[in-house]
């Protein structure tokens, strides 16, 4: 008995001093995995930010192609417009110039006309002159004329040369006639060409309006293309500094998260190397030498699995970092294996959450709750019940969320744990 007590007194101080250490411990422990379970959320905060952020980049981009394609679009038409603009003046220039020279031709023939008019009222006078004078001396010139012939021959060439005149006169007015109505239908010919080619040219001048108000709306067109995408260019360039700043507050939580578990694992090996310096044993715990239970009893119902999905609701990450166990809202949650907890809290996208500590770097996780039944620091069993399903933060309908979190990580739950 003598020999045993001292034994059993050693036994029990070690024991209270264990106790004290993790005692002592477990506030900052607890205080450490909180800075850890903050900084996750807020990395995965900063990635749907990412998330979202690198979408409407892309919709930006995506709307920087159509810009550019319209912009191309509209070039080419006013490349086009620009071509057609050349032609017509062209086209002007041309009927313009057709149009003095048929002016000249007008004026020409209108000259050719006025001649010969002159020449046939110059003839008509002669003529008329000639009847007259034969009217008012009668026929008697024409009778003395025949009758002082020295001989029939002479008399009959008289009478010739009379018929010759009459026939004469009567002959050239007629080709004045003639060679005015001639000029005249020349003339009026020459007008309704010079008519119709003004026509023409007003149609052209009209076609050459209507191309340059073409060319003038396409012009503002392309400017407004121009000015989107520039907007559309510094949008993206905020955008991608927006992005490199949360890629960098990323890596910055990461590089705390990594800080604090590097923490964590030296408190764990000072306190194992004090155990051990105290002759007591240290238990070192895995994942492989954890066995989980079902955390949800009332329903092993699995709705959404580990890994890659579409987001069910705005603000779900896409990458499940677990599994979703569908269950009705108040079922029992249960810890699925014995360990300490170190985060009971709320948060707006896992809602009422717990975080229980295993040992050996090994975490489950329960979210989305409707209620919280355990308190930072609580020690808890396996199967004991830490709250109730719910359908808190980010959340389609009643379930829980459950996640296992080994040296930092998530990994699939169903390779650990089944109903």
């Amino acid at each position: 008995m003598q020999n045993g007590a001292p034994k059993r007194k050693h036994t029990r101080l070690a024991l209270l001093v264990s106790a004290a250490m993790l005692a002592a411990a477990l506030p900052v422990y607890a205080d450490n995995q909180q800075k850890i379970e903050d900084s996750r959320q807020k990395i995965e905060e900063n990635k749907e930010e990412l998330s979202r952020i690198e979408g409407e980049k892309a919709q930006l981009e995506e709307k920087l192609q159509e810009l550019s394609a319209l912009k191309s679009d509209a070039a080419a038409y006013i490349s086009k417009l620009d071509k057609e603009l050349s032609d017509l003046g062209d086209q002007i220039t041309d009927l313009s110039n057709q149009m003095t020279a048929k002016n000249a031709e007008i004026e020409t023939t209108q000259a050719e006309l006025a001649a010969a008019q002159a020449q046939e009222a110059e003839q008509y006078a002669s003529m008329k002159l000639r009847i007259k004078y034969m009217y008012e001396e009668g026929n008697t010139n024409f009778l003395d004329l025949l009758l002082e012939a020295e001989s029939l021959s002479d008399m009959l060439n008289r009478a010739e040369y009379i018929q010759k005149v009459s026939e004469y006169d009567r002959r050239k007015l007629e080709e004045f006639v003639q060679i005015r109505e001639q000029i005249a239908a020349t003339e009026l010919r020459l007008e309704q060409e010079y008519a119709e080619l003004d026509l023409m040219k007003q149609e052209t001048e009209a076609k050459q309006d209507s191309v340059e108000a073409l060319q003038a709306d396409k012009q503002k067109e392309l400017a407004s293309y121009n000015a989107q995408i520039e907007d559309a260019n510094a949008d993206i360039a905020d955008m991608q500094a927006n992005i490199a700043g949360i890629q960098d507050a990323i890596r910055a939580e990461e590089n705390q998260i990594a800080a604090i578990e590097a923490e964590i694992r030296r408190q764990e090996e000072e306190a194992k190397k004090k155990a051990q310096q105290q002759g007591q044993s240290y238990e070192t715990k895995s994942l492989g030498s954890i066995s989980f239970t079902w955390p949800c009893p009332a329903s092993g119902r699995i709705t959404s699995a580990y890994g890659g999905r579409s987001s069910p609701t705005e603000g779900a990450s896409s990458n499940h970092q677990g599994i979703d166990i569908g269950a009705p809202t108040g079922s029992a949650v249960v810890a699925a294996a014995s360990g300490s907890v170190v985060i009971a809290t709320y948060s707006a996208s896992a809602g009422n959450y717990v975080m229980i500590n295993h040992g050996g770097g090994v975490y489950t996780v329960y979210m989305h709750m409707n209620s919280i039944g355990v308190s930072v620091g609580q020690s808890v069993s396996q199967g004991q019940q830490i709250g109730t399903v719910g359908s808190t933060g980010y959340s389609t309908g009643p379930h829980l969320h459950f996640g296992i979190r080994n040296n930092g990580s998530y990994i699939n739950p169903s390779a650990y744990v089944s109903p």
